[in-house]
């Protein structure tokens, strides 16, 4: 189902170059300081392979809402999504959109000093000057007035979002945006559906923020559901 992903453009910089890479589900945006289609394509290609390979012998790995075990001969990237769902109590296909963007973002890495990988909402960066990130929010308020900004120290970085109301991805939550912070963007990833399936209400969202702060290697979270918002953690908001 096409859907027009113009919160894209909430990321954007004018000093990269900017290309789209899709295959099947995966649909990615990439900002780099030349056009690398085709290395990322490839990756990508990579990334999958060994992911629906894995699912061919393991089929609980694609349909488990909770953490399973993986082979310990399995790819690097299993383990990876494996690690984080068991962090934060999620089926490893929860992080499966951060995990493409943090591995595609380090082999182009190889081939341009900064890097912004886009999957869904789910934000792989590496970047050499301060970026603002912006927060799609749905029908909130807040949509689209609210941004982050992302100190180069602070980066390679993992930015994901999770929402309720919006998007193909499963929430059981009714948030308008659930965006985690940490250096590993599976796990950002994995906490961001993890802590939105706790947010039905605005009422939910200190309880939601305090089991956050539990999940070992989460910097940050943003909470927004309806006209409420909070937030926790390392983070420069910003109006837009």
């Amino acid at each position: 189902m096409f859907q027009n992903k113009h919160y894209r453009q909430l990321f954007s910089g004018k000093d990269l170059t900017y290309f789209t890479v899709s295959v099947k589900e995966t649909d990615l945006r990439i900002g780099a300081s030349k056009n690398l289609y085709d290395v990322a394509l490839q990756s990508v290609i990579k990334y999958r392979r060994q992911i629906e390979q894995y699912i061919k012998s393991h089929k609980t790995f694609l349909t488990s809402l909770t953490p399973v075990g993986c082979e310990s001969d399995c790819a690097y990237i299993i383990k990876r999504m494996c690690k984080a769902a068991h962090k934060a109590g999620v089926g490893p296909m929860a992080c499966v959109a951060g995990i493409i963007s943090e591995l595609v973002a380090i082999d182009l890495l190889k081939h341009s000093e900064e890097i912004i990988v886009e999957n869904g909402g789910d934000i792989f960066i590496k970047t050499n000057s301060p970026r603002k990130v912006g927060i799609y929010a749905g029908t909130s308020p807040f949509n689209n007035r609210l941004g982050m900004v992302i100190e180069p120290q602070h980066t390679p970085m993992g930015i994901c979002t999770s929402a309720g109301k919006i998007g193909h991805s499963l929430s059981f939550g009714h948030a308008d945006a659930v965006t985690v912070l940490s250096k590993d963007t599976a796990l950002a990833d994995a906490a961001a559906t993890a802590v939105g399936n706790m947010v039905k209400t605005p009422r939910d969202i200190d309880r939601a923020i305090a089991f956050a702060r539990t999940i070992d290697g989460v910097l940050g979270v943003i909470i927004i559901i309806d006209d409420s918002m909070g937030a926790w953690g390392d983070i420069k908001i910003v109006k837009l």
